[in-house]
């Protein structure tokens, strides 16, 4: 099987993208990297997409970038990619899920937490490895991580290169819930049924008051002007005990 993304689409709201490169336990090409802000960019603008999955192909996440690509052969440096991908996919609008299994490691690790969940199999590891190779992580990247696990246990990660189990994964807030390996892929795929049947407007709105930057009044108050026939509709459904048919959708442009 040659690396690539494979892009699926449910019908029902998910969209998953699996990176595939057995091999290597699903390590990211040059190639790879580049393709995946074409695949977000097609799902962002897809009014069928409501959520967005991300896993490995078998019973591996990513074990980050293929070493062997390192040297940059085809003239651009597979840290750039990376972190280009991993920006893309932070700034998808709409709700992210990671579905990890085996080894989420490197550059794996940094899609992972880029992505607004994240659901592991037990006996899945989790590590941030520029340590091993000498390279100097990229401070958004640095950054992302500390958000989520804190500074401690960001230093911990970063200094170490060491791997951890999904029970420290699960304290320290690296990963959401954790799954026998056989429950997994249903609680992924219910989980992501729930969040197709909500408001993707309050998800947007989330994700963007979530971020942490400050929010310009405008945006608050285009939120606020967005919202009359969500909660409109929101209400109606609550009153006739039905689910709520909600329409708004992710702007095609502007």
């Amino acid at each position: 099987m040659e690396p690539a993304l494979h892009l699926d689409l449910d019908g029902a709201g998910t969209a998953t993208i699996r990176i595939a490169h057995p091999a290597k336990r699903n390590a990211m090409t040059p190639a790879m990297w580049r393709s995946l802000p074409p695949l977000l960019e097609r799902c962002a603008a897809d009014p069928a997409v409501r959520v967005l999955v991300l896993t490995g192909e078998g019973d591996t996440f990513c074990a980050g970038a293929d070493i062997s690509s390192l040297a940059g052969a085809d003239g651009d440096d597979p840290r750039d990619l990376s972190v280009a991908a991993e920006e893309a996919l932070a700034a998808f609008p709409k709700p992210t899920l990671a579905a990890v299994r085996g080894h989420c490691v490197g550059g794996g690790c940094q899609l992972a937490a880029a992505c607004d969940l994240r659901f592991a199999a037990d006996g899945a590891v989790f590590g941030v490895t520029p340590a091993r190779l000498g390279i100097v992580y990229a401070a958004s990247s640095t950054r992302r991580l500390t958000r989520l696990v804190g500074p401690a246990t960001a230093k911990y990660l970063l200094f170490s290169g060491e791997l951890i189990g999904t029970e420290r994964a699960l304290r320290t807030g690296l990963v959401d819930e954790v799954w026998a390996p056989d429950a997994l892929a249903g609680r992924v795929a219910q989980f992501a049924a729930t969040l197709a049947s909500r408001s993707l407007l309050t998800q947007v709105a989330a994700k963007e008051f979530a971020d942490g930057a400050a929010v310009p009044q405008e945006r608050v108050a285009y939120w606020a002007e967005q919202g009359g026939a969500e909660l409109a509709e929101g209400r109606a459904a609550f009153l006739e005990r039905r689910a709520p048919r909600f329409a708004w959708r992710v702007p095609t442009s502007g």
